[in-house]
């Protein structure tokens, strides 16, 4: 843990698109979440209630497919700003492409998993375990959003219904395709606790500033933790020029 006489340096982390995409992301997640269990499990169904006194079963879907919209064309942004944006935000942090991400993974699960250790891991951005957990969830959402435009389109009079149609077909028709959607919307659930909960931990045990970071972007660390990365970009940079030299 991060004592009080520690040195610490203020880092600006997380852009402001990220920060945007992050709460975006999440109200359209809850609102997702909520607006597809009861369409999945309609009410007005359940209970063989007369449809003239059931029409807000009609908001829930439109609020379920503008939220829709919105995470997609968020989740699109974030992609091309993992090109464009800071090193923290960059792709290659969220694929282990190297030993110190591997080695940083086991060793966050010794600490978040196995509580083996109380020591915690300390990076300035995302740690490498919570990055490659994410890159699961980028995963996800673009199959969800797949099976959620399968869906729409199919049961629309669109110009690409056909198309939309012939795919969901090919995978063996509407209610797996269902399925498949439902079952993830439990997997952002349960994504959503696990990720509070290690958001206020990593706060507690590091003490910089994790869970206000994506709130104001800036984390509060250890200076010599600072200088480190300092030297790797500058390494890297160095590395990177010598092969355009080349």
């Amino acid at each position: 843990m991060i004592t009080t006489n520690a040195q610490l340096q203020e880092v600006y982390v997380w852009q402001l698109p990220v920060r945007i995409f992050h709460w975006v992301n999440a109200l359209c997640i809850v609102v997702l979440c909520v607006t597809g269990f009861v369409i999945g499990d309609p009410p007005a169904i359940m209970h063989a209630t007369q449809p003239e006194e059931n029409y807000w079963f009609g908001w829930v879907r439109l609020a379920h497919f503008i939220a829709a919209f919105v995470f997609m064309t968020n989740f699109i942004v974030r992609i091309y700003w993992m090109f464009a944006g800071n090193m923290f935000a960059r792709w290659n942090n969220y694929i282990p492409l190297t030993k110190r991400q591997w080695r940083g993974i086991f060793e966050t699960v010794k600490v978040d998993v196995l509580l083996l250790t109380p020591k915690p891991i300390y990076d300035i951005g995302h740690n490498s375990l919570a990055a490659l957990t994410y890159s699961g969830v980028f995963v996800l959402m673009a199959i969800q959003s797949l099976t959620g435009l399968g869906m729409f389109y199919a049961s629309s009079d669109s110009i690409v219904a056909p198309a939309f149609v012939n795919g969901l077909q090919s995978v063996g028709g509407f209610f797996p395709v269902r399925y498949v959607h439902h079952v993830l919307m439990w997997a952002f659930v349960l994504f959503m606790v696990v990720h509070v909960y290690l958001v206020f931990y990593h706060d507690y045990i590091e003490r910089n500033g994790v869970a206000s970071s994506i709130i104001g972007g800036w984390k509060f660390i250890d200076r010599r933790l600072v200088r480190l990365y300092r030297k790797r970009l500058f390494l890297e940079r160095r590395k990177r020029e010598m092969k355009k030299g080349k």
